[in-house]
Parts: structure tokens; sequence; C-alpha cells
């Protein structure tokens, strides 16, 4: 029976020939994960051989990495601002760039000690709000979804991380109805679907065939979430609350003009780890 480090190597070139980036990396948790360890583990025990239903799941997990399915979803779990998150076809995976988003609203509101409100439009696994709830005790946080599938995710990771002060809807922004530009929020918070449909083929393959589309694009040209809950804001949200947003690279001047002319003043960005402007916000005035 092949071993640990045989394994490991034979899994490394299957997905190195289907252009899988970095495939001894993913060989590696793939494997770690079945057998309950760590990475650093599989070393120590390298000559130890594969049990046969090891051996079969991970040649199950190794098919469905060579078929593009994104390792996070192999998995069903991936890690945002220290937190463990399952994740599924159903969800866009989080990305390191949404914790500059999330960073900078618990930096502004986590030493309050009164009632802090919050909307996380498009909650998606629930990433930003369970974040958020965990990092600021005062808040009360509202996020909503339009896809049921993904409220449930949301709401299992809200309880896996236990989680209180988060209140999950279904809401579609576009016919809402009345149901969310009444309340008296502190923040908007949203990484809406932002990709236009232009600029999807130029996303990783995996990426595009695989993280449902409706949490990437909105089909046209990438602004119309913007612009719809720039308007929601300016009734949901209190005097000086302030609505924040992810954007994609260079795309601030767009979402800049789009805040300016529903009103909002003292718009501010903030770069990414690579220095790409990542986040922008602003005051309802």
């Amino acid at each position: 029976m092949l071993t640990i480090i045989e394994s490991i190597n034979l899994s490394e070139k299957y997905l190195k020939e289907r252009g899988i980036s970095e495939p001894r990396i993913n060989a590696e948790i793939m494997l770690a994960e079945i057998l309950s360890c760590k990475r650093l583990d599989l070393y120590l025990r390298f000559d130890r051989p594969l049990k046969e239903d090891e051996r079969l799941k991970y040649r199950e997990f190794l098919s469905r990495r060579g078929n593009n399915e994104p390792l996070q979803y192999i998995l069903n779990k991936t890690e945002f601002y220290g937190l463990e998150f399952y994740v599924d076809e159903n969800v866009l995976i989080p990305r390191p760039d949404t914790e500059i988003l999330v960073e900078e609203i618990i930096e502004r509101f986590s030493e309050i000690k009164t009632e802090i409100k919050i909307l996380d439009v498009g909650t998606g696994s629930g990433n930003i709000a369970v974040a958020l709830a965990k990092n600021i005790p005062s808040a009360k946080i509202a996020a909503i979804d339009v896809s049921e599938k993904a409220l449930q995710i949301a709401e299992r990771n809200a309880e896996a991380n236990q989680t209180a002060g988060v209140d999950f809807k279904l809401v579609d922004i576009f016919n809402s109805s009345g149901e969310i530009e009444t309340h008296n929020f502190d923040v908007i918070v949203s990484n809406p679907p932002y990709i236009s449909k232009n600029n999807l083929e130029e996303l990783e393959k995996e990426v595009k065939e695989r993280e449902p589309l409706n949490a990437l694009t909105d089909g046209g040209n990438g602004l119309s979430f913007y612009e719809r809950i720039c308007e929601i804001g300016k009734t949901a949200l209190n005097e000086n609350g302030l609505l924040f947003f992810e954007i994609e690279k260079d795309a601030e001047e767009k979402i800049g003009s789009i805040m300016q002319n529903h009103g909002y003043k003292e718009i501010e960005t903030k770069k990414d780890f690579a220095g790409i402007t990542r986040i922008i916000w602003g005051k309802n005035k």
C-alpha cells in the first residue's frame, strides 16, 4: 500500500498536470484533513501506509480538486478573521481582502458601549456579520441575502462561532418593499457582486465556473448593487451613519461618484495588502 509520502508525491504530480496552483500544498492539506492531523505531522509519519478508506477518500478529493473545485468547498471550511466558516457551492468563498473591510468597522466601533445597529447586505456565508458580531460587543446586526441556501449556511456559521446579536433575513434589495429602508442603522456594509459581465472571463477558472455566479456579478456593468444600496442607505441609515463597500480594482472613482450623487459625504478609501484600493466608505448627510 502507498505510504503518506508516496501519496503526496503522486498527488502533487497529478494536480500539477491539471494546472492546479501550489499542487503540493493542496495535496498536503487534503491528506491532513483526511488523517485529522496537521500538515507537519504528515512528515513525522511519512512512511505510514494509507488505509483503504483513507486512500479512497483521498482519491475522491484529488479528483474534485483536479476538476477545479475550490479546496475550500472540498474541505467545507475556510478561515476568515481568525474564525472558521463552513462553505459550499452556495456561497462565495470569503477572501482575505474582505478582512480589511471588517477591520475598519471594528476599529471604529469596538469600544463603543451603546448599541450599534449594522446592516450587512448580501451576507453570503455570514462571514462579515459573524466577524463583526464577535468583535463589536454592542453590535446588533441584520444580515440579509436573496438566497435561502446562503442564509442557512450563514446561520450555521453564526451558531458554530457562538455568535449572538445577528438576525438573518431573506430579502431581495431590488424588491424589498420597504423591509429595510425605514430602519435606523448606524452602519451599512456590503461586499456586493461587483465583477462586470465583460470582466468575468478574466477570473480564474475555478472561480468563474465553481463559485455562485450571482455572488460575483450583477450580469451588467457591476454597479447596480452599489446604486441600489446607496439609495437604500439614504433612508435606512441614521444621520451621519456610515456606508461601507468592498470594491474591485480601479473602481474607486466610479463608486465614489455614485456615493456622491446620492449625497454621501466625507468619502474615504483604504488599500489592501497589494496596494489596491479595496474599500470605500462615506457618511449619510
